[in-house]
Parts: structure tokens; sequence; C-alpha cells
């Protein structure tokens, strides 16, 4: 059995792909276990008990080598009453930065 070129190029691509996929699956849990522990820390719930992706793009680390940056996105309330949202930004698979905006409860408290 011989293979082409396009063969061997198809594969690999399929290759990439699939790395591609599960990169980016074990990248989101571990944003999403981020996502959990500021909001614990912080006293907030964390909503739907999930993150979806915002923003893609490539970016170098400190060392200089290229990675692929990724902001998430992540809703929370304070209350119970209000979604607010926040935000998690990984390169690569670090987490760079959580942003959780607290905002004070509203003064006339619960309607």
């Amino acid at each position: 059995m011989t293979f082409s070129l396009g063969d061997v190029l198809v594969l690999f691509g399929l290759v990439g792909v699939a790395t591609y996929v599960f990169q980016s699956m074990r990248v989101r849990e571990l944003a999403l276990v981020a996502a959990r522990r500021a909001c614990r820390d912080a006293g907030v719930q964390l909503l739907d008990e999930t993150v979806s992706i915002q923003r893609l793009s490539a970016s170098r680390d400190p060392e200089g080598r290229w990675r692929l940056w990724r902001q998430y996105r992540f809703e929370y309330s304070i209350q119970g009453v209000e979604r607010e949202r926040g935000h998690i930004i990984m390169l690569g698979n670090r987490l760079q930065a959580v942003v959780i905006v607290e905002q004070p409860p509203p003064a006339g408290g619960l309607h």
C-alpha cells in the first residue's frame, strides 16, 4: 500500500485539527476552573457553570514562543439578581488574568 503526497497532507491536516480541538477543550476546562475559583474567592455565584470563547488570536509568551491567546467570557451574580460579565485571559494553557468587577449592592435592596 502506498500513499500519495495528497494522502499524507490530508492525514497531517486531520491530526492538526484533532490536536487543536482537544487542546482547546483542555484550555476551556482550565478557564472554567479559574472562573469557579475566582467567583468563590470574590463571594459571587458563577452562573450556568460555563465559559465561552470571546476572542482568539496569536501572541508571544514571555519566552518569545507563539501561543494562542484566548479570552473567555462568563457570567456571575453578586446577589442572585443581576447577571454580570467576567473575563478570563489564557495564553496557551496558562492563566493570565481573571476579571471580575464587583459592583456595590443596589441602594434600595432587593425589589
